[in-house]
């Protein structure tokens, strides 16, 4: 099989789940199981804990002893198993326990299928823009399907469509798979592959993980209570799903272009765009509580993550070597795409509980320190 398809389909395919779980999965936890907002935030909160622990630790090291197919594969089953155990449950004890046991199997799913696409950009035969921006389409699909089942179905649809997209994940994984997505690390391989603690030897790599840590945990308000926001401000939940995918509109839009237009900037760069970018985002939808303006603020997702996640991506693959990628994406996750996101979620729905703008303003305190940080060392540092 084609290597940019092969890496294609695994992108549309796994965000299509991705769809299901960022925007809703926290108003389908107050909707469809009755928890309050407070009650969701904690249990997201810690889910995110779960996943930071998981994607750090269980993730690399799984794959230091199996292939990147068979982790992937094996995160796709436990993840699907996990949301089964949703079914019966209720209380509040319950849904804390189970949340907390997907959110260790499941977002894995993120930087593993990552770290297939890293090695793939390694044979020098595919181009991540173009594979990832299929990712962002699965997306669009995902949420406008989900925002029509919700309207007829009502909120447990999203529990079920889960479900639907993670089987077709699974029957993905028994395709042909690129060869060397098939190599399982041997012994040598271990002992020669450099520990996360030598990551951080690398003079700019420190630096870098910790603007895109502030950067995409600017994101928590946006992804846990986005969905619940745009129902405030009244707007229908058939129109919902069409208002948050004109986010990922812009984002396919610069993912399918990136590879070409920001082929001759530097990380740093692509970095200070996307921290000037998230910054206005936040800014314009406190001072606008407007659907109008929200719709407007959307664009900028593509600079807000599109722009920071591409600049993660293109940094590590030019600056460390394939056995370093798994440790790298490892942390990202772990860091960026969860602690940081836990701690501001935490954060946000306390600002919600007091004004629901102030949970969006609030996300500033990340981005306009990621703007200094780059000022001041992208000179130093050179990325």
């Amino acid at each position: 099989m084609n290597n940019q398809r092969w890496l294609s389909q695994s992108f549309f395919v796994f965000f299509i789940t991705w769809g299901i779980f960022l925007p809703y999965w926290t108003g389908w936890l107050v909707q469809g199981k009755g928890l309050s907002v407070t009650e969701a935030s904690l249990i997201m909160g810690f889910g995110l804990l779960a996943r930071g622990a998981s994607t750090l630790f269980a993730f690399p090291l799984a794959s230091k002893y199996w292939s990147s197919q068979k982790v992937v594969l094996v995160l796709t089953v436990s993840s699907l198993v996990a949301t089964i155990l949703y079914i019966p449950t209720s209380s509040f004890g319950a849904l804390f326990v189970v949340t907390l046991l997907f959110s260790a199997v499941y977002p894995a799913l993120l930087p593993a299928v990552d770290s297939t696409a890293g090695a793939l950009v390694q044979q020098g035969d595919v181009h991540y823009g173009k594979s990832r921006s299929y990712g962002s389409i699965g997306f669009v699909i995902s949420v406008l399907i989900i925002s029509i089942v919700t309207g007829y179905f009502g909120e447990q649809a999203i529990l079920w469509s889960m479900m639907v997209g993670l089987c077709l994940m699974l029957f993905l994984r028994l395709l042909p798979t690129p060869a060397v997505l098939l190599v399982k690390p041997t012994v040598k391989n271990r002992k020669d592959s450099l520990s996360m603690r030598s990551l951080f030897q690398v003079k700019s790599f420190p630096i870098v993980l910790l603007i895109v840590i502030l950067l995409q945990g600017a994101h928590a308000s946006y992804y846990n209570y986005g969905y619940i926001y745009l129902q405030d401000l009244g707007v229908d939940n058939y129109y919902i799903g069409i208002v948050i995918n004109i986010a990922i509109i812009f984002e396919i839009i610069y993912f399918a272009n990136a590879d070409h237009l920001f082929k001759k900037w530097k990380p740093s760069s692509l970095l200070l765009l996307a921290a000037s970018g998230s910054t206005l985002r936040w800014v314009l939808v406190f001072l606008f509580p407007s659907v109008w303006v929200f719709m407007l603020s959307q664009s900028l997702h593509a600079l807000s993550f599109g722009v920071a996640h591409y600049a993660f991506i293109r940094y590590i693959t030019k600056n460390l070597p394939e056995q370093q990628i798994p440790n790298a994406q490892g942390i990202y996750s772990a860091l960026a795409l969860s602690l940081s996101t836990a701690v501001l979620t935490l954060a946000g729905g306390f600002l919600y509980e007091v004004s629901p703008r102030l949970a969006f303003l609030g996300m500033v305190v990340s981005t306009i320190p990621a703007m200094l940080l780059i000022m001041m060392t992208r000179k130093h540092y050179d990325y």
